[in-house]
């Protein structure tokens, strides 16, 4: 088959691979219609991931048809349209029977797993995601092997498009996981940091549960621009505006927002410092776009973070974080906690993630989708791949 290969920094290629089989009882093969770059593909794009090995195939947000079943699949069967949760959960742990998927005690048997030497449970495990979370190969191919097929995979109905129900995959529960986070709702006023794929799917679902007024942080105009138009954000260009959670203090009566969502993650452009320390690998993160969001929001208010974050963080305010009272919720998405009810508010028309879409490419330019997706080339938002 086809697949999207790493082999290093800035160097990702379509190569052809060994078709994958069955492995256990409860797996899968899927013949994948739809796969889609991921900001948080980028980060091994750019060689931030470590544990990444040649060869590794990548992609983590993809549906398909049913091409073949274990003898244990009960979920779904041959022939079913399906979409497929980034995080590969068993269904029976501890945190699994919590719906805390993304914990998930199982999974995870790759090099993430050594932490248990440190009586640390590592998280689960995630498609097309470094060796430290199971090396699992992704979904940018013409076909995967899922494992737990009876945890994961979501039929999806026929008079939906591939494009409306793709996104359950990630982004879209990334961002309605960081909106209930957040605790808003009816009336709320909200900043969210960060106008990618993520950050947009946070302001459809805020629109969709009432929230009142959104403020965007961002410094690419094309991104708040289209924001704007989509969610009836409030823009603000972090390059125009020094001070983006002060300009939003002073819109909200000196109070500031009832909660922050930083979509942005460890790779926010952070001050001189920063960028020294991370350059030494002194520190695994900026703290900048955190700062500012606990800087813009109220007191007693909320953080939410779907940003990924690694290791250590320069000038962390815990100091004003608790002289405001706020209540910090993180962490990775528990995918298939949120897919059906998302994929109702779909099919209701209340949700359309497709929206954010700019680019459809076949597999074979996926090479070209990534270098356009990681320099913003064409006012790129987000890139679809079909094999």
């Amino acid at each position: 088959m086809r697949a999207l290969t790493y082999h290093g920094s800035g160097d990702v290629r379509v190569e052809t691979v060994p078709d994958p089989s069955l492995v256990a009882a409860d797996d899968i093969l899927l013949r994948v219609t739809a796969t889609a770059i991921c900001g948080s593909d980028l980060h091994i794009y750019r060689g931030k991931i470590p544990a990444m090995e040649h060869g590794d195939i990548l992609g983590h947000e993809f549906m398909g048809v049913v091409e073949d079943a274990g003898p244990e699949v009960t979920r779904v069967k041959v022939g079913d349209r399906v979409v497929i949760p980034f995080v590969i959960a068993c269904g029976k742990c501890f945190h699994c029977l919590l719906e805390e998927f993304a914990a998930c005690e199982t999974t995870n048997t790759g090099r993430g797993a050594i932490l248990n030497a440190k009586k640390i449970r590592p998280p689960a495990a995630l498609f097309g995601y470094s060796h430290l979370y199971g090396g699992v190969p992704g979904g940018q191919a013409e076909l995967v092997r899922v494992p737990n097929a009876n945890v994961g995979p979501l039929p999806v109905p026929d008079v939906l498009a591939d494009e409306q129900v793709l996104f359950l995959s990630d982004i879209l529960p990334t961002g309605y996981q960081a909106v209930l986070n957040a605790g808003v709702g009816e009336g709320s006023t909200l900043a969210i940091f960060g106008a990618g794929p993520v950050g947009c799917m946070a302001a459809a679902c805020a629109r969709m549960l009432g929230v009142e007024t959104i403020f965007m942080i961002d410094h690419n105009d094309y991104r708040l621009a289209f924001a704007r138009r989509a969610y009836q954000v409030v823009p603000i260009n972090f390059d125009e505006q020094d001070d983006p959670a002060g300009a939003i203090v002073e819109a909200t009566a000196g109070r500031g927002v009832d909660a922050a969502i930083e979509a942005v993650g460890f790779e926010a452009k952070g001050s001189t410092t920063e960028t020294m320390l991370t350059t030494l690998k002194l520190e695994g993160s900026s703290g900048h776009a955190l700062r500012q969001c606990i800087a813009a929001t109220r007191r007693g208010g909320t953080v939410s973070v779907p940003g990924v974050y690694a290791g250590f963080i320069h000038g962390f305010l815990f100091g004003d974080a608790f002289d405001k009272g706020l209540t910090f919720r993180m962490g990775q998405t528990h995918v298939q906690a949120f897919m059906p009810e998302l994929l109702e508010a779909i099919g209701d028309g209340r949700l359309a993630p497709e929206a954010i879409i700019s680019h459809r490419m076949k597999l074979a330019d996926a090479a070209r989708g990534y270098a356009m997706f990681n320099a913003r080339e064409d006012e790129c938002r987000k890139v679809v791949l079909t094999p």
